[in-house]
């Protein structure tokens, strides 16, 4: 049929596709590059509303946990005039809410500077929320949908409108109004603990840790320890345990924040760690875990804590900042043990300019440099301080002045304290005397001091190849292999059923299946017998 002749009726009566190929595979490509229009920050916070609604009526927390996995990327689109038309197009006229959120609303930015102050670090190719198949037609959902299931149901759900209080701390947060955000989250604690809703529980562990946060950055810790005591008593016994485990983690954030470790360790030892906690609590409670243990001087199990804490942390692009600190901590750690970190972990591009004061610590330890170690200590003083290692740095002489006697001992068979308090840049050589005697004594060096003479001799090692020692441990590796060639030939020697004739287990397993065979029938008899 020609191409370019219209279709028969008949064709067009049967539902025939007359198009030619080239026609069909240009429609399939046009539909293709169809792509849906992006929404905009409003429809974004509406289906994000209808998500939790949905999450409420069909008891279906799941939905709540993904509308909070785009807490992040919404927060730096919202503005003023977004919000408000939320707020006017979902809340009921009746409700008391729009009066106190509103001037609140009106202290953030609008889209105008929103949108100039974000246009350099907006990033490309955001990532959109997942929508499975059975959702797809509930979150395309627009303003006049939203508001008229608001007004079906007379007033918006608490946990909705805990959501949009949610947004508006963190506004607040951004706008540096911490005070009033501190306020609002307080109140929107109370209320939440006053409903005692377990559809709520995912947004609620978002508003006590912003809570907590806010606390931090009034330095007000110590006004709001109680009331996140309080509230973890309370999680505790209504089994609450995302609250839980966040509430956990901010007691112990806020403890470290006044210097209290003792509280910290007291309250790890009456306390326990919720088994379903997601892994981003997990790995901030094993780094804090880690970091008591540190400062106990126990820092076997601190570094064991603080690699899990890496290996349950997010991954680099995500949490760029909390991998960054439990990395400094367990750099310290491990020069605490006597061990040097991998130059690897130095090169991470995450790591690399965050490390840099770190690196220069490793390799004046490394070395033995007492010297350049206090010059990294003075000159990174502050930013150590900041880190919350500093306490943690100032251990490390120790180690420092044992490398180097090490060194010294390795490289001199006799050396005068004096050429040793310089080479240590030490005060006196009365403190070189007792820091070689003390090394000396706790095996550090295998040397010995003349206090006449004010020497330090090391003792030549003897040559080992002369004791009985390498002898006999040649023997044993002798013996171990005698015994595995005496096994092998034994193994070989004698065949598995060597003597038994061929055919015997099929004759065997013939006869066997021809007994059970007669016996089945045999019963077949009797049960028609006894019938």
């Amino acid at each position: 049929m020609d191409s370019g002749a219209p279709p028969s009726k008949e064709e067009v009566t049967q539902g025939i596709d007359t198009r030619t190929d080239a026609q069909k595979d240009k429609q399939e490509t046009s539909t293709k590059d169809v792509k849906p229009t992006p929404l905009t920050v409003p429809q974004e916070i509406k289906q994000n509303l209808t998500l939790i609604n949905r999450a409420v009526h069909n008891l279906e927390p799941r939905f709540t946990a993904r509308v909070l996995r785009t807490l992040t990327g919404l927060r730096k689109k919202v503005y003023r005039e977004a919000l408000q038309e939320v707020v006017n197009d979902v809340y009921p006229k009746s409700s008391k809410s729009p009066a106190q959120l509103l001037p609140l609303i009106s202290l953030l930015p609008t889209e105008s500077s929103k949108l100039a102050a974000s246009s350099s670090s907006i990033t490309k190719g955001t990532q959109a929320m997942e929508i499975d198949e059975t959702s797809k037609t509930t979150t395309t959902t627009t303003a006049g949908d939203s508001k008229a299931a608001t007004k079906s149901t007379g007033e918006v759900l608490p946990e909705s409108d805990v959501y949009v209080r949610l947004l508006l701390i963190l506004g607040l947060i951004d706008v540096k109004e911490v005070e009033k955000a501190f306020d609002l989250a307080k109140e929107t604690t109370t209320y939440i603990q006053s409903l005692n809703r377990r559809s709520m529980d995912h947004l609620a562990a978002k508003v006590w840790f912003y809570l907590a946060r806010c606390a931090e950055l009034l330095k007000r810790d110590e006004e709001v320890r109680s009331l996140l005591l309080a509230a973890h008593s309370t999680a505790s016994l209504r089994n609450d345990e995302d609250v839980q485990a966040t509430l956990l983690n901010a007691l112990l954030r806020n403890y470290f924040n006044s210097g209290a470790y003792d509280q910290a360790d007291k309250l790890l030892s009456k306390t326990s760690f919720p088994e379903s906690a997601g892994n981003p609590q997990l790995a901030r409670y094993l780094f804090y875990l880690g970091r008591i243990r540190a400062i106990q001087l126990n820092y076997t199990e601190a570094h064991t804590h603080l690699q899990h804490a890496i290996r349950r942390a997010p991954s680099e692009t995500v949490a760029p900042g909390f991998m960054q600190t439990v990395y400094k901590y367990f750099v310290v750690v491990e020069l605490l043990m006597g061990d040097i970190p991998e130059r690897s972990v130095f090169r991470r591009p995450v790591l690399r300019k965050a490390l840099s004061p770190y690196f220069q610590l490793v390799q004046a330890v490394r070395i033995g440099d007492l010297e350049a170690f206090q010059n990294v200590l003075t000159t990174h003083a502050s930013k150590f301080a900041s880190d919350g290692t500093h306490s943690l740095i100032v251990r490390l002489r120790h180690n420092v002045i044992k490398t180097a006697l090490r060194m010294i001992s390795l490289a001199y068979s006799r050396i005068s304290l004096k050429d040793v308090c310089l080479k240590l840049h030490l005060d006196s050589e009365e403190d070189t005397e007792y820091i070689v005697a003390k090394a000396i004594r706790d095996g550090v060096i295998d040397a010995e001091v003349d206090h006449a003479q004010g020497w330090m001799k090391s003792r030549e090692g003897g040559n080992v190849y002369e004791t009985d020692e390498p002898q006999k441990a040649f023997q044993q590796r002798i013996e171990f292999c005698m015994n595995l060639h005496n096994e092998s030939v034994k193994a070989m020697r004698y065949l598995l059923n060597a003597n038994k004739p061929v055919g015997e287990d099929s004759e065997l397993a013939r006869e066997r299946k021809l007994d059970i065979e007669a016996a089945l029938a045999e019963a077949a008899e009797d049960d028609d017998m006894d019938m």
